[in-house]
């Protein structure tokens, strides 16, 4: 007696960009990836895309922030945002992936003399 065999297969594919983030990355003081290794590779993908910011705070050991990022909203600013509502669920092993979107607006208001 001969067995048949079947296969079901289920297959699904997207689109990734490189690097896999597009706003800000948080890196862990002890991360198995280090500073240097990330920066070369930010560096081949999107050659002077990332700005990195070093940080004495707790388990944060650097930021990597999208230049696009910094021409909209000062880095003081950022930081101050990260620092109040991210850094402190940053454990000293993991790199963090942020998504920051920045909305920004005017009120205009004219006034006639």
């Amino acid at each position: 007696m001969k067995n048949n065999i079947k296969y079901s297969v289920k297959l699904s594919f997207e689109e990734i960009k490189l690097p896999p983030f597009e706003e800000i990355l948080i890196l862990g003081k002890n991360s198995p990836h280090g500073k240097a290794g990330i920066s070369k590779s930010f560096d081949l993908l999107i050659p002077n895309g990332f700005e990195i910011i070093d940080s004495d705070h707790g388990n944060v050991d650097c930021v990597f922030v999208n230049k696009r990022i910094l021409a909209k909203m000062p880095k003081d600013r950022i930081l101050k945002i990260l620092t109040s509502n991210v850094f402190p669920y940053v454990s000293e092993k993991e790199i963090l992936k942020v998504d920051f979107k920045i909305m920004i607006s005017f009120t205009v208001v004219e006034d006639e003399v």
